[in-house]
């Protein structure tokens, strides 16, 4: 079974799960991809905005909340903060190697967004590809053959870093050696 630990805060009012202990990716990356304001803070980062101003009146968040979001996604290593001025201390944010990597998986929800959420106006925001000029949306491909992929064409199997399960905590899905 998997390792999830849950937390109390003081009081015992607050339950909330550890998911950086169960064995799947996808639970592992919910810190991240399951608060909105990281979302956003990282999508505004992207396209330029990187000041904790411009940040704060982009999006209209409290301080404070910003703050919590910044020092959460530093600690997580998709962000860093830049010094650009010392009196009075400044920070300019800035997406790392996997901040960046982080953009990727926005725009597959972007993609999905556009198809699903947009209504008749259409999407919100283009997305023109450096490469070839043309406005244009993500599609994920397979990394061997370069065919399309979608959920139905997968088979889920376990990884060199998945833990033993008994077969009957698999939920459906089959895991191979």
């Amino acid at each position: 079974m998997s390792s999830v630990k849950e937390l109390t805060r003081p009081g015992g009012l607050m339950h909330r799960t550890d998911f950086s202990r169960m064995d799947c990716s996808i639970a592992r990356s919910l810190p991240v991809v399951a608060e909105p304001w990281s979302v956003l803070v990282l999508r505004d980062v992207h396209v330029g905005i990187r000041r904790f101003e411009e940040l704060r009146q982009d999006l209209g968040v409290s301080r404070k909340v910003l703050a919590e979001r910044l020092r959460h996604l530093v600690e997580l290593g998709l962000l860093e903060a830049e010094s650009y001025s010392e009196r009075p201390p400044r920070h300019e944010y800035v997406l790392t190697a996997k901040g960046n990597d982080f953009i990727d998986v926005l725009l597959a929800i972007a993609a999905w967004g556009d198809r699903w959420t947009a209504g008749e106006a259409g999407p919100p925001t283009l997305y023109r590809h450096h490469a070839c000029g043309q406005v244009t949306h993500v599609e994920p491909h397979c990394a061997a053959c370069g065919e399309v992929m979608h959920a139905g064409d997968v088979e889920v199997e376990s990884g060199p870093g998945a833990e033993p399960l008994p077969r009957s905590s698999t939920h459906g899905v089959e895991r191979r050696a």
